[in-house]
């Protein structure tokens, strides 16, 4: 930890940190973590790409699983420069507003995450509570206004933390935690009263992921009363699979930090190295499973894969 007594304002220099011990091994370390980058990025355009070009797949559920395709592309985008600049590259030092940025894209996409957990949990409830007024309620501008709602929460929720992020005095020289920025992370490091700036972070953090996480919880206790008032053993059945696949995604996204909080609880210097490896895996998972899970699970988006590599058999025959 480097001294307060050089502070200053906007010209500090934050280095990466990667995993403890491991620094000579950086290169092989990054080499799992770089691929599990680039496979996410790859599935989620594919994903991402099918949804848009298949009208097949112009349904409540398939436009809401793009929004989280394109909430994941952009968390891969904000995490992955700063990998390969520190794990390839050995290049450790990043200028406040490069970092302040980043901070504010991982934030940002994380609850626009969220956001799209919580409108899909409603999507299924409104399908197995109601079928009847599902299409009518959910119209394609119904999920525009949605779409834009959770947009614009995540950058207003941001906002007050980077504008207040300014006004704090960092020294000159500052070792982060992991190898991106995190508000928590850039807050405890600063010399100046940082109050406001935990109560912004926390209140942040309880009307996005809190709030979210609390109400995913009562949509599936409401769809699990529904579904046990179906008289019918195989109805019920057929109701609770259209469920699964947003239940995995729902627990891949939620469960890695639930772990990460408990890691920081028990003593953080005998647990570092693996700190920092749930610290990566708890943004890289959701990105990398959120494809797989609904390649296996939805017979439409297997049905348009398919499509689409018989098509580009053909072409090339």
């Amino acid at each position: 930890m480097f001294s307060c007594n050089s502070s200053t304002s906007g010209c500090s220099i934050f280095l990466l940190t990667g995993f403890p011990g491991l620094e000579a091994s950086h290169h092989w370390v990054s080499i799992p973590i770089n691929l599990i980058s680039v496979v996410s990025l790859l599935g989620n355009s594919i994903i991402l790409f099918l949804i848009l070009t298949d009208p097949a797949l112009h349904e409540p559920m398939y436009i809401f699983l793009s929004m989280l395709v394109t909430s994941d592309l952009g968390l891969c985008a904000s995490t992955f420069p700063t990998m390969v600049w520190l794990f390839w590259l050995g290049a450790r030092e990043l200028p406040f507003n490069l970092c302040a940025a980043q901070m504010f894209f991982i934030h940002a996409f994380t609850y626009m995450e969220s956001g799209v957990l919580l409108a899909m949990a409603f999507d299924r409830f409104v399908a197995i509570r109601d079928p009847l007024h599902y299409a009518p309620l959910l119209t394609h501008s119904a999920m525009v206004k949605v779409g834009a709602a959770i947009l614009v929460r995540a950058v207003l929720l941001n906002l007050p933390g980077l504008i207040l992020l300014q006004r704090l005095l960092f020294p000159q020289v500052s070792v982060l935690s992991h190898c991106y920025c995190l508000h928590c992370d850039l807050v405890g490091l600063a010399c100046s009263d940082t109050q406001i700036n935990s109560l912004i972070g926390l209140v942040s953090i309880l009307l996005s992921l809190g709030l979210d996480s609390s109400l995913i919880l009562l949509s599936y206790a409401l769809i699990l009363r529904t579904v046990l008032g179906i008289a019918s053993p195989g109805e019920r059945l057929k109701a609770l699979n259209t469920c699964i696949s947003h239940l995995c995604i729902v627990l891949i996204f939620y469960l890695p930090k639930l772990g990460l909080s408990v890691l920081h609880r028990v003593e953080k210097h005998s647990y570092s190295a693996l700190a920092v490896l749930m610290a990566n895996l708890h943004f890289l998972v959701p990105p990398f499973m959120n494809p797989i899970v609904y390649c296996i699970k939805s017979k439409q988006i297997c049905q348009g894969l398919l499509k689409r590599f018989q098509q580009k058999r053909v072409d090339v025959s």
